[in-house]
C-alpha cells in the first residue's frame, strides 16, 4: 500500500521561496508508485495543502491532516524541504515528534543547534573541530568596534546568528563599515556572529544517512565570482560549483573524516551539509546546514549524483530511513 507522504515547504524566513523551489522538484521527483505525494505550504498565515490545480485545503493542526471532499487524509511520513524557520531551528521537528509523525529530517535539538550557528560551534569546538575566529552580538548589546576588529581582524564576516541561503550576511574590509554590516544582519536577527576570514579553498561537504549508515558525499568546491559565496552566487549564477573539489588527497581524507565526526557528534539524521574553509591545510568549519538546497542544481544533488544516487533515489532513501 502507498504510503502518504506531506511535501512541507515554505516558511518564515527570507528563504521561502527557494524551499518553495526544493519542495516542488521533490514532489515532481518522488516515485509515485510507492508513495502519494501532497504538497503541503507552511507560511506564517495559513498551513495548507495546495493540489494540482493550485487549490488550497486548510491543515488541521491538531493531527496535521486535510480534508476533500469530504475525505480526511493523514500521513505517514513528512518530507522537510523548509529552509530556515521553521523547518530547520527545531520547531517542526517539535510539533511533528508531538503527534508521533515520522519525518526526513533532525530531530529537535539537532535543528535547534545547527540552526544558531554560534551555539553549533561552541558544542564542536571541545571536539577539535577548528573554527574561525569569533564575537557574538545580542540585539541592544553596546558596539565596541575597537574590541571586535582586535578579536576578529579585517577584513571580516558580519552574519546574522540564525539565518540561512546567505540573508544578513557582509564581508567587512574597513572600520567605518562594520555598522552598517550590523546593522544588515540584525534586521535578519536578534542575535549576530563576527567571524574572522578565513583566506583558503572553500568546500562545502553533503553527509547523509544512506542505507541504514553515516555516508559522506563526494565534496565540492566553491568558487565565487563575487568576495564570497552571496546569495547571488549561491542562486544567481555567480559561483562555480566543482564537484570533485579540487584538493588534495590528504585535505580530502581530513575533511570527510571532519564532517562525519560533526555529524555523529551531533547525532544527525537525514540530510546535512557542512562547509569549510582549509586554512594551513586544515578545515575550518563555518555551518552546518539540515535541510540543504534539493534543486538539480543544489549542491547536495550534485553530490548525490557524482557518487551514483539519483535525486529519486535520494528522496526515496530519505523517506524509508525516516520510516524505520
Amino acid at each position: 500500500m502507498k504510503k502518504n507522504i506531506a511535501i512541507i515547504m515554505g516558511g518564515y524566513s527570507s528563504e521561502y521561496q527557494i524551499s518553495l523551489k526544493s519542495g516542488n522538484v521533490v514532489y515532481n521527483t518522488l516515485d509515485k508508485e510507492k508513495f502519494n505525494a501532497y504538497r503541503i505550504h507552511i507560511f506564517k498565515d495559513k498551513w495548507v495543502y495546495v493540489d494540482e490545480d493550485d487549490s488550497e485545503y486548510p491543515i488541521d493542526k491538531n493531527d496535521f491532516s486535510f480534508t476533500k471532499n469530504n475525505k480526511k487524509i493523514t500521513f505517514d511520513c513528512v518530507f522537510n524541504a523548509i529552509h530556515g524557520s521553521p523547518g530547520e531551528d527545531g520547531f517542526m521537528q517539535g510539533y511533528f515528534k508531538l503527534l508521533n509523525i515520522k519525518h526526513t529530517s533532525c530531530g529537535m535539538y539537532q535543528a535547534a543547534v545547527t540552526f544558531n550557528k554560534r551555539d553549533c560551534l561552541s558544542i564542536l569546538k571541545p571536539y577539535g573541530i577548528l573554527t574561525a575566529e569569533s564575537y557574538f552580538l545580542n540585539a541592544g548589546d553596546t558596539i565596541n568596534e575597537d574590541e571586535i576588529i582586535a578579536k576578529v581582524g579585517l577584513p571580516c564576516f558580519v552574519k546574522a546568528n540564525k539565518a540561512g541561503s546567505s540573508f544578513g550576511i557582509t564581508k567587512v574590509h574597513k572600520q567605518e563599515d562594520l555598522q552598517h554590516a550590523i546593522e544588515v544582519a540584525f534586521k535578519e536577527d536578534d542575535e549576530i556572529i563576527i567571524e574572522s576570514f578565513l583566506d583558503g579553498t572553500e568546500v562545502s561537504v553533503g553527509v547523509i544517512t544512506y542505507k541504514g549508515e553515516t555516508k559522506v558525499l563526494p565534496i565540492t568546491e566553491i568558487v565565487s565570482e563575487n568576495d564570497f559565496f552571496d546569495y547571488e552566487a549561491k542562486y544567481l549564477g555567480k559561483s562555480q560549483e566543482i564537484t570533485p573539489a579540487r584538493i588534495t588527497k590528504e585535505q580530502e581524507e581530513i575533511v570527510t573524516k571532519t564532517a562525519k565526526k560533526v555529524y555523529e557528534v551531533l547525532k544527525m539524521k537525514g540530510f546535512s551539509r557542512s562547509e569549510f574553509i582549509f586554512k594551513n591545510n586544515q578545515p575550518h568549519l563555518l555551518e552546518v546546514n539540515t535541510v540543504p538546497g534539493l534543486t538539480n542544481e543544489s549542491i547536495l544533488p550534485q553530490q548525490a549524483a557524482a557518487t551514483g544516487i539519483s535525486l529519486q533515489e535520494l528522496f526515496t532513501n530519505a523517506i524509508e530511513e525516516a520510516l524505520l
